[in-house]
């Protein structure tokens, strides 16, 4: 489909960034993460929490599922307008701002008194979630030397993993000591630390001043709602019901509508000419079989340990540190060595031993099966990740302009937080249809099959690493990340 894309009609981008002294690489790296990983972690934070709220509150089935789901929605939903309001208005503000949001609501989810006021507090959250995490890197990368870059990526990357991994482990720990409203006292004091940073370490930055093109929004983010609202209610209504057909048959739709919508548009809210970038159009796509196998194995993991092994939320935490907290090592690694062999390297590897670590564990899962017996897929799961992280936010900003950083970024976590949703609902359906039941002695019925699923996803996206360029990583190290995709006034989409 040819479209033509006006190139003389959006006004002229301000400086994307104000001059500011040097700050230490560790000040920025905190100040960028710190609210990252508060924002993944409430991804999953409750999900250990959910007995202990359900006989609190009173609430349904039902009402605990859209307690999670009520924040992964608006989080998903809201990516690509944050980062479309942050290149006009101010990234940084627009980031603090999030923050705000984002922590005011954490503190309406800690007084609730009832399932309705928590799941509304819940969705507030993710609209400052929203802001805080495309935001996040494309700060970073403005603040650090394009030398020490992909270090920083790799960090940031790590530290965005392990967020999301470490919810139900947390959440758990939390409500094990103190109490499940504490899972959001805990934000306050974690926001309170990160402002000063922020306003210390990350000069504000603006990209192209456009409208907000409000067509698109609402067409993308209808058709995401109703895309993953499909998903997560998959499980009860089972996949066939003509009410989860509908609603993934009108997102899909909806989703068709934007991009057609989008190729036509002024000042569109996702420039289809991003995707002539061969890295951006494969790290989206390996992105999301990250979050699809990955996370939705990090699900079923995290309980088998509790259900099965009789192990405390915070004894499977501990136990699961070999797998978790190895990219916290692994990731900066790999920022380093991404300027010498290259991003397709570094990802293909990653991904290919998150899938023997999955498919391991999937051998090794049992009744009775020791913890020793699990520990080397737990560190092959953890090392691929660390693989990944890093390589895949490089792969994402390698050929963008950085007027084009945030929105860029948004694209990608939008993929990646929609990932999350459709792994945990598809691996919960196959655990489900292979007879697998939350009790000690059923558990393993079904947890084989359904972690065998989330290797060969992973194998999928490890394949399609293939296709991306050889100098992936190393070009955006010799001439820094931020080199633009030239416009064209008949672009082929």
């Amino acid at each position: 489909m040819t479209v033509t894309a006006p190139t003389d009609q959006a006004p002229p981008p301000r400086p994307t960034a104000s001059p500011r002294r040097a700050v230490p690489l560790a000040v920025a790296l905190a100040a960028a993460s710190i609210p990252m990983f508060m924002s993944t972690l409430d991804n999953l934070v409750m999900t250990s929490a959910l007995p202990v709220i359900q006989a609190d509150l009173g609430a349904s089935i039902e009402q605990l599922q859209w307690m999670v789901n009520a924040y992964t929605l608006t989080f998903a939903t809201l990516m690509l307008a944050a980062a479309t309001l942050g290149d006009r208005w101010g990234r940084r503000r627009v980031f603090l701002g999030g923050i705000a949001v984002f922590t005011l609501a954490s503190i309406g989810s800690a007084l609730a008194t009832s399932a309705g006021a928590l799941i509304a507090a819940r969705a507030i959250q993710g609209v400052g979630g929203a802001a805080i995490m495309p935001l996040s890197l494309t700060l970073l990368a403005a603040a650090v030397p394009a030398s020490r870059r992909a270090m920083a990526i790799g960090v940031w990357g790590g530290v965005s993993g392990l967020g999301v991994a470490l919810g139900p482990v947390i959440g758990g720990a939390v409500v094990d000591g103190f109490s499940w409203q504490a899972i959001f006292w805990l934000n306050v004091p974690v926001a309170l630390l990160a402002v000063p940073l922020i306003l210390r370490a990350l000069p504000e930055s603006h990209g192209r001043r456009q409208p907000l093109d409000v067509v698109g929004l609402t067409l993308v983010g209808s058709g995401v709602l109703a895309g993953v609202w499909g998903i997560v209610r998959a499980n009860e209504l089972g996949w066939g019901s003509a009410t989860v057909v509908a609603a993934l048959v009108g997102g899909a739709a909806l989703i068709v509508a934007f991009v057609g919508y989008e190729s036509r548009a002024v000042h569109p809210l996702v420039p289809l000419r991003l995707f002539r970038s061969r890295s951006f159009s494969v790290a989206n796509i390996t992105s999301l079989a990250f979050s699809v196998g990955m996370f939705g194995a990090v699900f079923l993991l995290a309980q088998y340990l509790q259900v099965v092994n009789g192990y405390t939320p915070l004894e499977a935490g501990i136990r699961t540190l070999p797998w978790t907290a190895a990219p916290m090592v692994v990731a900066p690694i790999a920022g380093l060595l991404a300027p010498r062999v290259g991003v397709r390297v570094l990802l293909g590897t990653g991904l290919a031993l998150q899938a023997l670590g999955l498919t391991w564990l999937a051998l090794s899962v049992g009744a009775s099966t020791p913890y020793v017996d699990l520990v080397p897929g737990f560190v092959l799961a953890g090392i691929g990740m660390g693989l990944t992280f890093a390589p895949s936010a490089t792969a994402v900003l390698s050929d963008m302009a950085p007027d084009d950083h945030a929105t860029a970024s948004s694209t990608n976590a939008t993929i990646r937080e929609i990932g999350v949703a459709l792994g945990v609902a598809v691996l919960v359906a196959v655990f489900q249809a292979g007879g697998g039941t939350l009790t000690p002695t059923g558990y393993d019925q079904g947890l084989r099959t359904a972690i065998l699923t989330g290797a060969a996803v992973l194998a999928v996206g490890a394949v399609a690493t293939r296709w991306l360029p050889r100098t992936t990583g190393r070009a955006a190290v010799r001439t820094g990340p931020g080199t633009p995709i030239p416009a064209r006034s008949p672009a082929t989409v």
